[in-house]
């Protein structure tokens, strides 16, 4: 925001900085201590909702129709290990919003561009920040970059180059570097999850490639015996897992990503 010469944008530029202040402040990624709701598991929320209800809303009715182009920043997440990624829904039900996403990711200079089946009616709960503005018409993508809860610098670096090289894309602002030399794409993602609460150990970390079979990680009890093993569903690369031991019943263990072909 300081950066930024506004004398040189063309068009509008809304910043929120932190959507979840009660979160962010009281260090309990994901949850609002107040109402203990995930607000990006909300939308579109509720205007007489709780607190997290009711700022999903006014993203929803607010921010969102204000919008032709809506970027949900994700940065340094407290309890995972990922790999910096730029994503998008391929909604083939709206062809002209998909394919500037599209465009958009590829130009944003991340090395992985991730796109996920866009599979909602238009009256079902969108659930996600940026799937709410897909599901409202508009072009939306997302980037994943940060890990950890610390800040590390060449990640805050490659957020901040991937929203001016998509603002160069579209004409709004000359600070742009292009894209990635070696674009890797990915298109079909799947999850491990936990059936146990313990304490989670993994040799893996974000970026690994695995082979389908594999045990990529198991959980123990609190006196160290092993009460679960994970293996990986398919051949892929790690593209974000669990990085801290606590562990939970229905934690997402780890995201294996890989490339089909037929849908790229």
């Amino acid at each position: 925001m300081r950066e930024i010469d506004v004398e040189q944008l063309k068009g509008t530029l809304v910043i929120i900085p932190i959507a979840n202040t009660a979160s962010f402040f009281a260090r309990t990624p994901f949850i609002n201590p107040q109402d203990q709701i995930n607000l990006n598991n909300a939308f579109p929320g509720k205007v007489d909702g709780s607190i997290t209800e009711q700022i999903a809303h006014f993203i929803t009715t607010n921010i969102i129709p204000l919008s032709e182009v809506f970027l949900d920043i994700h940065g340094g997440d407290a309890c995972e290990d990922l790999i910096p990624f730029v994503c998008y829904y391929d909604n083939t039900k709206k062809p002209e919003q998909t394919a500037l996403a599209k465009k958009l990711s590829e130009n944003s200079g991340f090395e992985f561009v991730v796109s996920y089946p866009y599979t909602i009616a238009d009256t079902d709960p969108a659930k996600y920040t940026f799937k709410q503005a897909v599901q409202d018409g508009k072009t939306a993508l997302s980037i994943e970059c940060g890990k950890l809860g610390n800040v590390q610098e060449e990640n805050v670096d490659l957020i901040k180059q991937g929203i001016y090289n998509m603002l160069a894309t579209m004409d709004m602002y000359a600070n742009g570097s292009g894209p990635h030399p070696n674009i890797v794409y990915r298109n079909d993602q799947s999850y491990i999850r936990s059936k146990a609460q313990g304490i989670f150990y993994s040799t893996f970390k974000a970026g690994d490639r695995v082979k389908k079979g594999e045990i990529v990680g198991h959980t123990t009890d609190e006196f160290g015996k092993t009460i679960e093993e994970y293996k990986a569903p398919k051949d892929g690369v790690v593209l974000y897992m669990l990085a801290t031991p606590p562990i939970n019943v229905n934690d997402t263990v780890m995201c294996i990503s890989a490339l089909n072909e037929d849908e790229k």
